[in-house]
């Protein structure tokens, strides 16, 4: 999303606030079909659907390739919306049907993160090198190359989780709080209105160019990935509680170091600390959720408020940004990230108690 919103902004002759509703529009579209299809999710024909999804998504990116005025290319980006939420949905779901959910986290993350930091060279290659606007093309190949792999993913939950789901038809099942789920959104609001505006900042307050800060955020993206290694060994040894409080720490520090600085070499640095702490705390999160409902829904569900906190981010960060300055927004971001972590630390905690339950085959409670 950083490359496409100064794309946006450049393409159209967009204000920072109106990039961001563009950006948005694709987020929110993302968030609202992700929770939509939280309970489809956790049934079979996840593949099926994933693929689905991706065909939606590649005519969205087309379109949005050859718009030339901005309802055009709101239209085609929340076409793009609708089909990454179906994907993500099943995608996220699966996790929690696996043996190891962390260690599916872990490898999940990794490969996206590896996907992202090409993403992050190709897009904007593309859009300097051929035409501005043909950075959606190279995401609607990345769609198509998604097809052959969504194949892998599990098809349904568990034989062993029959019976919770069979309680989540008839009612009795617990559903996620909406204190988690709104602490989740407001968190990846933060995390992700900040990203979405990396590049921009750092070519305003660094004097970066913009080929150099695109190779900086895949650098760091790419040397984040110390934190999906690095946060499952902390949790063992530390539990997971006291890691992830840890993680979100650093992280809020460094996300508001990121965003008021004028000095490029402390902004490489804190941009590559910010993706390392983001990665362990989402890896975190993700397992804890799966520890919680097998059946993949409580993940679900918390991807699509994580996409719900996306959509909104960039167009709140981008008020902020044009209205308070950067250094009133660098103390929002980090005081918004301690207090939304507290309700997704509440439920990491419930998730260490239950573990000795899940040991025993019994379906644990969501909380």
């Amino acid at each position: 999303m950083p490359v496409f919103v100064e794309d946006i902004a450049s393409r159209f002759r967009m204000s920072d606030s109106e990039s961001g509703l563009v950006a948005a529009s694709q987020l929110l579209a993302t968030a609202v079909v992700t929770l939509a299809m939280a309970e489809r999710a956790t049934r079979p024909g996840r593949v099926k659907s994933a693929r689905l999804g991706l065909l939606v998504a590649v005519v969205g990116f087309v379109g949005a390739t050859f718009v030339s005025d901005p309802v055009s290319l709101i239209v085609a980006n929340l076409v793009i919306g609708v089909g990454l939420g179906m994907v993500y949905a099943m995608a996220t779901a699966a996790l929690a049907s696996t043996d190891n959910p962390d260690r599916a986290s872990t490898l999940t993350v990794v490969g996206t993160v590896c996907a992202t930091a090409l993403l992050l060279v190709a897009v904007p290659a593309a859009n300097q090198n051929l035409t501005e606007g043909f950075g959606c093309l190279v995401m609607g190949v990345a769609c198509l190359i998604g097809w052959p792999l969504v194949g892998r993913l599990p098809d349904a939950s568990p034989p062993q989780v029959t019976e919770v789901v069979q309680e989540k038809k008839t009612g009795t099942a617990p559903r996620p709080s909406a204190v988690l789920l709104t602490g989740m959104a407001l968190l990846w609001a933060v995390t992700l209105g900040a990203w979405s505006y990396a590049s921009v900042l750092g070519h305003e307050h660094t004097g970066m160019s913009s080929s150099d800060l695109s190779i900086v955020l895949a650098v760091s993206s790419v040397a984040a990935l110390v934190g999906a290694v690095v946060g499952p060994y902390v949790a063992q040894r530390l539990g997971r509680m006291r890691s992830l409080a840890g993680f979100v720490v650093v992280q809020a520090v460094s996300m508001a170091l990121l965003v008021t600085t004028h000095s490029s070499p402390l902004f490489i640095v804190m941009s590559v600390v910010w993706q390392a702490t983001q990665l362990a705390v989402l890896i975190q999160t993700l397992g804890a959720a799966a520890v919680l409902d097998s059946t993949g829904r409580l993940v679900a569900s918390l991807s699509g408020a994580s996409a719900l906190g996306v959509g909104f981010g960039p167009l709140l960060v981008g008020t902020f940004l044009d209205t308070l300055g950067i250094t009133v927004l660098g103390v929002l971001l980090g005081m918004g990230t301690f207090v939304a972590s507290l309700p997704i630390l509440k439920m990491t905690v419930s998730a260490s108690e239950s573990i000795p339950a899940a040991e025993r085959d019994e379906a644990p409670s969501v909380q």
